[in-house]
């Protein structure tokens, strides 16, 4: 802020210039009293410069007894999990009242690095939307799999002490920071050093363990599922982060513990929020309808989607209509419902009635384009050479990133491949390493997953987004893998022989500048034909579900480039299970 704007918010304030806009007769939400109070907002040059009071402006809004609330805040997202560019994503939020999202590009920086990262901020210039970028601190997640990158501490430290970074993203090497791993506490070190915050996931931890990543300086934590990882993580001093993605629903089972005394230490959060969930169930005003229709106080609620996350990430000049914050204003109907009629940010209004007013202005992509470089993909590398009909096979269990290590007995040729049966539940899953033409490919098999039929490819694969692969024929695997590095990323259905449905994602193979509508329609037709050509269990969704299949850090058993990986004995295993 210079002096001259500085002098213009005082004018105002003090009633001796007008306002540039004046929302008059609504009901302010006052989040630092929990109360509601009649009044006048005036605004300059794009902050609140007085509340309460009669003011004059150039531009009056009559507000009608509308409820006036900040902008609401996403304490971590995601947005790679949209499978929206940024700016998409933000024609989708802004409409809902989300002023400010805390992201991640975790997803992106795997697959480009630093440049994934510059490209996401990139991006965000070109939307009204507040994207503060966390700067991703696991790349790769583990040493079992190929990224297309690895962002060491020397690697951060100068993005880090940029103004365009807001701090450290989730610690997801949680046993780096327990047994201080030296490159885990440079990184530490490294956000320390500028006074940078360092965000946290942590599922499952507790006791001494919790207590030592606590003690490294954690903020806050996603990944609680039970009230009692809540309230130990709320004791140890962290903020605790209650998650409703399109996914994972742990608002609902921890807003009854909730109460007046712990409540300015939680905060609302996404983590993944897919594109049609934001279109048709909305964003942060779905997280507060929970919360009141559980019995949460409605201003304790906004309290956990604005002022509480702007004061924990130390975005001072944000999350309450106080005299002096930015103009980031939500105008809603009632106190249930949280419909927005009309959003402001920095004063100027950028959706009205639930329809985005400015035009989408797109960031060049060309950054994250090209992202795929497979080397040696043969038929014949997608059948198996066991020697043992015995073997290890990772069980989905449906509505659950979480899946079970299996044994199972299979039927094998004399080359040693398995030999599939209508009446079994078991399908080939292949990881294909595609960001430095390494040639590395993980074979395993899928349990509980449905398919009987035909291929799909998917480069949606947490967190280093090599290619997915799943199928009974290798011929069907292989050409709906040719077919996705084709056009560059997405989802490929393939069945016998032909490419039944597809969507493309050809920014760094995880999101599409396509507008949303367009997305949603095509995301359908995938999910359609995997259901009804591919035979596909109807409890699992097949995009998302496969998705977390190569995820090396939810139990119990997932598939790398590398091999299958044991995630409770954090360690590749062979598929075929040990004689005794």
């Amino acid at each position: 802020m210079d002096k001259k704007t500085l002098k213009a918010i005082i004018e105002v304030a003090a009633g001796r210039k007008k306002a540039d806009l004046l929302i008059k007769n609504s009901s302010i939400l006052d989040l630092a009293c929990g109360r509601i109070y009649q009044g006048d907002i005036a605004i300059v040059d794009g902050y609140i410069a007085g509340t309460g009071e009669d003011y004059e402006g150039e531009l009056v809004l009559d507000a009608g007894g509308l409820f006036a609330l900040p902008g609401l805040i996403d304490a971590h997202i995601h947005i790679e999990s949209s499978y929206l560019s940024p700016e998409e994503f933000a024609r989708l939020v802004i409409p809902h009242g989300t002023t400010t999202v805390i992201a991640d590009p975790h997803e992106i920086a795997n697959v480009a690095g630093l440049d994934g990262v510059r490209y996401m901020l990139q991006a965000a210039e070109k939307t009204p939307l507040k994207i503060e970028y966390m700067l991703p601190s696991c790349v790769p997640s583990t040493p079992f799999e190929h990224a297309g990158a690895e962002l060491l501490a020397e690697d951060l430290e100068a993005p880090l002490a940029s103004e365009a970074i807001l701090g450290l993203a989730e610690f997801m090497n949680v046993p780096g920071v327990i047994y201080s791993d030296d490159d885990a506490l440079d990184k530490i070190l490294a956000a320390k050093a500028v006074n940078k915050p360092i965000d946290g996931h942590s599922p499952g931890l507790s006791g001494k363990d919790l207590n030592a990543y606590a003690a490294a300086g954690i903020l806050a934590d996603h990944e609680c599922s039970t009230v009692a990882e809540m309230e130990e993580r709320l004791q140890k001093g962290m903020y605790v982060m209650l998650r409703y993605g399109s996914s994972c629903h742990d608002l609902i089972n921890l807003l009854p513990a909730v109460n007046e005394r712990n409540a300015r230490r939680c905060l609302l959060c996404s983590d993944d929020r897919h594109a049609k969930t934001m279109l048709e169930d909305g964003h942060l005003n779905e997280h507060l309808q929970l919360c009141v229709k559980e019995g949460l106080d409605p201003i304790v609620a906004v309290q956990m989607a604005s002022l509480n996350t702007a004061e924990a990430f130390g975005l001072r000049d944000r999350g309450a209509i106080f005299p002096g914050r930015k103009a980031d204003i939500v105008l809603v109907r009632d106190l249930q419902d949280f419909k927005a009629e009309h959003v402001f940010i920095e004063g100027k209004e950028v959706a009205r009635r639930g329809k985005y007013l400015l035009p989408v202005e797109r960031a060049d992509a060309g950054l994250v384009r090209n992202s795929f470089h497979i080397k040696d993909l043969r038929e014949d590398r997608l059948r198996f050479r066991l020697k043992k009909d015995q073997v290890y096979a990772i069980d989905i269990i449906p509505g659950s990133v979480v899946t079970k290590k299996a044994e199972v007995s299979v039927k094998l040729d004399e080359s040693g491949d398995v030999v599939f049966s209508e009446g079994d539940d078991l399908c080939r899953l292949a990881v294909i390493e595609r960001h430095k033409a390494r040639g590395t490919i993980g074979l395993g098999l899928l349990k509980n997953y449905g398919l009987k039929y035909g291929a799909i490819a998917s480069s949606i694969a947490h967190d280093s987004h090599n290619i997915m692969l799943v199928g009974r024929d290798p011929k069907d695997m292989l050409l709906a893998a040719e077919s996705l590095v084709e056009q560059e990323g997405g989802v490929v259905l393939v069945r016998d022989g032909a490419v039944l449905a597809s969507l493309p994602l050809p920014i760094a193979g995880l999101m599409s500048q396509q507008p949303a509508e367009s997305l949603i329609q095509a995301l359908a037709l995938v999910q359609e034909k995997a259901h009804s050509r591919l035979a596909i269990n109807a409890a699992i969704d097949p995009v998302m579900t496969l998705s977390f299949m190569s995820l090396a850090v939810i139990p119990e058993l997932k598939l790398t480039d590398l091999g299958l990986f044991d995630v409770n004995e954090f360690r590749l295993i062979d598929m075929e299970v040990p004689t005794d």
